[in-house]
C-alpha cells in the first residue's frame, strides 16, 4: 500500500472549523485502513494540547505518542482547503495533511512533508490543484528525494 494514493485525498474542502479539517484528513486515513477510527480521536488530542499549524498555510495533524496501537501501516492524507480554514490566532490552513505512521517514520514523514511545503511554489501549485494526479506528482518528487 503507497504512502500517498489519488484515495487519499480530498480537493476543494470547505471545512467549517479546524477540528472538521482534521477529521476529514483522519477519515481518508481511516477509509484508506492505515489507521482504527480511534485516531481520529487521537488528532483532535493532539491539536488541543499543541496545534499542528506550521505556518504558511500548512497544517499537518497526526496523534498522539499514545495512538500507534491504532496504526495499521504508514500513509499520508491531504485535504485541499482552497478558501483556507481558521486554525487559531489567525492561523488559515489551506492545505491539511494527515500523517499515520507506523513505528518511528512519522519523523522522517514530517520532515519530507515540511521541506516539500517550504518551497512557496510548491505549496500555491498544491493549494491551486485542480486534480489529485497533480498534487500527487508534487509530493511523490518530493518523498523520493
Amino acid at each position: 500500500m503507497s504512502i500517498l494514493a489519488i484515495n487519499k485525498l480530498k480537493l476543494n474542502a470547505a471545512p467549517k472549523d479546524k477540528f472538521e479539517a482534521i477529521r476529514l484528513a483522519g477519515q481518508l486515513l481511516v477509509d484508506a485502513g492505515h489507521a482504527a477510527p480511534e485516531y481520529i480521536d487521537k488528532m483532535f488530542e493532539r491539536e488541543r494540547t499543541l496545534s499542528t499549524y506550521m505556518g504558511s498555510g500548512l497544517a499537518i495533524p497526526h496523534g498522539t505518542q499514545d495512538s500507534k496501537e491504532l496504526i495499521a501501516s504508514t500513509g499520508l492524507s491531504i485535504v485541499q482547503i482552497p478558501g483556507g480554514v481558521d486554525f487559531g490566532e489567525g492561523e488559515r490552513a489551506y492545505l491539511v495533511i494527515g500523517i499515520a505512521a507506523a513505528g518511528n517514520e512519522h519523523l522522517d514523514i514530517l520532515t519530507n512533508v515540511a521541506m516539500i511545503c517550504s518551497e512557496e511554489e510548491n505549496m500555491e501549485r498544491i493549494v491551486k490543484a485542480s486534480t489529485a494526479e497533480e498534487i500527487i506528482s508534487i509530493f511523490e518528487s518530493g518523498l523520493e528525494a
